[in-house]
């Protein structure tokens, strides 16, 4: 029978992580990994990562949340709190390339299982830990959440419709999610290393400075003048107009953020005339006049349909497009062609979607290789490909060390 590894596919086919994350930075860097190829077994505590709790939505009694963060991944259930637990992870990590962990600062070496305590066995491990603050500093002991992160590293000072209004978060939770896509990259990177020399190493990213890499601009615009830059609802805070209107029927993204598309706006608004007056004549004008600037387009934007104005837009090539809800951005041709939504067949749930890996590879194409597992439910054969028989693993799920779930 092939191995669950041969069966992959992806530019990363052959490698083995060894995933002990739960919520969402640590399994978005999982899932990113499996969906270009590598095998990665998640192993959960004895009653699961927490998101199998995230409900509602539910769907035949599984977290919709979990399946999201998990397809593609096999599943182990393991009490890393024993040592035979332990002992079972070491016998894992013998032939894994990766480990992803975002637990607590302590909580690792705590358990035995800290970087320190695996190099001289595993040289060539290349260890993930994320945290919300990173492993090192004065907030390094401190759990972090997304929201503490946004607020901290300025994202939310800049999220809102505009000053005096109070902070706002970022809809999605943008410091999980890009600290788990640059965990996944700096995994790579120490993986190609370790390819070279047969060197691992510590990859150590956190939410905080994933937060702070969304700063770029506003960063710039503070390092260069010492004012920190406020919310601006949908404006741009170097270039305009760069923001969304209103429509006769809806909401449009209008990206002028240079003087050719500029002049072209104004064409296909049928506002040349505009060009000439000297508010708004170059880009420095037109935000140093950016209120009013939007306020004299506004009106204009209200006469027509929202596929009107796009028709117009892009007949003149300026680029815009539609505010979407999500169920309408899921139907989206350009989504599906895309393969951002992509169907799976669950153990339980049966067939399912999803969304699709958002690299593209033109010779070793990734995808989504399953959907997530239930608790424990490749326990049994996790544990028989690292070579355990089957009275040891009927021993281990009998006393409780092992959990399993069969499909």
């Amino acid at each position: 029978m092939a191995s669950a590894a041969s069966e992959r596919h992806g530019p990363l086919a052959g490698m083995r992580v060894i995933e002990l994350a739960h919520i969402m930075a640590g399994p978005v860097c999982g899932l990113m990994l499996a969906d270009m190829g590598a095998e990665v077994i998640k192993v959960e505590k004895l009653d699961g990562d927490d998101t199998r709790r995230t409900v509602p939505p539910a769907l035949d009694g599984e977290s919709a949340a979990y399946m999201m963060m998990n397809r593609g991944k096999r599943g182990l259930s393991l009490d890393l709190k024993s040592p035979e637990g332990v002992a079972v992870l070491r016998r894992l990590l013998g032939k894994a390339d990766a480990l992803i962990e975002n637990y607590r600062a302590g909580t690792m070496e705590r358990l035995g299982l800290g970087y320190e305590s695996l190099r001289d066995e595993f040289p060539g491990l290349v260890y993930c830990s994320l945290s919300g603050f990173g492993r090192s500093g004065p907030y390094a002991d401190r759990a972090g959440f997304d929201l503490v992160a946004q607020g901290m590293s300025g994202l939310m000072s800049v999220t809102g419709e505009g000053p005096g209004r109070p902070p706002m978060k970022c809809g999605p939770p943008v410091t999980d999610i890009t600290a788990g896509i640059l965990a996944a990259m700096g995994v790579l990177a120490a993986y190609t290393r370790r390819l070279k020399t047969g060197q691992g190493q510590v990859v150590d990213t956190s939410l905080f400075e994933a937060g702070i890499t969304h700063t770029y601009w506003q960063s710039a615009i503070a390092m260069a003048t010492g004012v920190a830059p406020g919310p601006m609802g949908s404006a741009h805070p170097l270039n305009a107009p760069y923001e969304a209107f209103e429509t006769a029927d809806g909401w449009i993204t209008i990206g002028a953020a240079n003087q050719t598309n500029w002049l072209r706006m104004l064409k296909a608004v049928g506002m040349e005339a505009l060009a000439e007056d000297v508010r708004f004549a170059l880009n420095r004008d037109r935000m140093a006049n950016r209120e009013v600037l939007a306020a004299t387009l506004a009106p204009a934007f209200r006469e027509r349909s929202s596929q009107d104005w796009l028709g117009r837009l892009e007949a003149e090539g300026v680029p815009a497009g539609p505010v979407l809800d999500v169920n309408a951005m899921h139907r989206d041709p350009q989504t599906l062609a895309r393969e951002m939504v992509v169907e799976v067949e669950h153990s339980r749930v049966g067939r399912m979607k999803t969304l699709g890996l958002p690299v593209k590879f033109s010779e070793t194409p990734g995808r989504v290789h399953g959907p997530a597992p239930l608790l424990g439910e490749h326990s049994r054969a996790i544990l028989a490909e690292a070579g355990y028989d089957e009275a040891a693993i009927d021993d281990l799920i009998a006393r409780g060390i092992v959990r399993e779930t069969r499909a």
